[in-house]
């Protein structure tokens, strides 16, 4: 039996109402996402799940093992011509991609094992291959089906920071990118600041919608302050929303995410840089934080990290703290070899 998913995607005055597939089952478990998960994490869901049972082009209850195999190749294949990607060597899509697909697609079926009326018994997604050891549990240390470089990102340097700000056009805009450059926050948390959120006097921000769910409150620099106090005596209108629209068809309306990766993409090409995401001036925050001293456990509350294990990694973008711990420990040992070799020479 053949499926092929349709997403459908309805919407209503608070966004998006409701998200289907075409597939009781599926309907059933983007649902369910729906009602644990942010708007984003829904979407991406959707999308996964309607790449893969495009690919496969089974129903739910017989997709196999040897499916999400095949559907692993169709990933893999050579795109654009076989060029190959330097970050991973690789002509088909980004390991990283293939692997949120596949938990995409690996949640689904934990849903439907669990509910016992879907037909569904076992997941067909297996977390990992049989260890090498003998004796290891399938899963418990094994081989993973994705193995997902692990790439350092880049970061802007001070210079590079000043000339993007320069090339702002609105006190609004510096605003923002201050947000992410002083205080860490991600792009979605930068749109969802409302004027109530910010604490001058205390010079801390309220992130009411951080990610997971999870709020925080952090303290921002003063630069960020005196952008918003020039924003809203030169530029905000007495009856607009916090995060208007200046102009273009959105005009009155709240900045969307794709509107503010415009701004950061003109204001980069004015500034003649090859690059400047709004995740890089998050990384590059946290980055210039840690060289400057502050401890990992604090970083970890400002980047509003689950795990202080993502935040380990801004101990190696810090190269000065490596640089200070090699150079510590080289002088122990050259110490140590000094006294041998004197006592040789005697």
């Amino acid at each position: 039996m053949e499926f092929m998913p349709c997403l459908v995607r309805s919407t209503g005055d608070g966004g998006i109402g409701v998200i289907r597939l075409g597939h009781p089952l599926l309907d059933d478990y983007l649902a369910f996402v729906a009602a644990r998960a942010r708007t984003n994490t829904w979407l991406a869901v959707a999308s996964d799940l309607k790449i893969f049972f495009t690919v496969v082009a089974k129903p739910p209850a017989e997709v196999t093992a040897g499916d999400v195999f095949g559907f692993l190749a169709a990933q893999r294949a050579p795109r654009h011509g076989g060029v190959v990607r330097l970050e991973d060597g690789e002509a088909g899509l980004a390991a990283r991609t293939i692997a949120r697909r596949l938990s995409s697609v690996r949640g689904l079926y934990a849903y439907l094992c669990v509910r016992e009326d879907t037909g569904v018994h076992r997941n067909p997604v297996p977390a990992s291959l049989a260890a090498r050891r003998p004796g290891a549990r399938r899963g418990r240390g094994g081989v993973p089906l994705i193995r997902t470089p692990r790439t350092l990102p880049r970061v802007l340097a001070p210079a590079e920071v000043d000339a993007l700000r320069a090339a702002l056009r609105t006190h609004r805009d510096r605003a923002m990118v201050d947000a992410m450059v002083l205080g860490g926050l991600r792009r979605c948390e930068v749109l969802g600041l409302r004027l109530e959120d910010l604490s001058a006097a205390e010079r801390r921000l309220f992130v009411a919608e951080g990610k997971g769910g999870r709020q925080r409150i952090v303290p921002v620099s003063a630069r960020f302050f005196a952008a918003v106090g020039a924003y809203l005596e030169s530029e905000r209108p007495a009856e607009s929303a916090a995060r208007q629209v200046l102009k273009g068809p959105r005009r009155g309306q709240s900045l969307s995410a794709a509107g503010l990766d415009e701004i950061l993409e003109g204001a980069r090409a004015r500034a003649g840089l090859d690059r400047a995401t709004c995740h890089q001036l998050r990384h590059t925050c946290f980055t210039r934080l840690r060289e400057a001293g502050m401890a990992l456990e604090a970083i970890q509350a400002q980047a509003g990290h689950a795990s202080i294990e993502s935040t380990r990694l801004y101990l190696h973008l810090a190269s000065d703290w490596l640089e200070k711990e090699y150079l510590r420990a080289a002088e122990a040992i050259e110490a140590q070899v000094a006294p041998v070799t004197q006592t040789a020479a005697r």
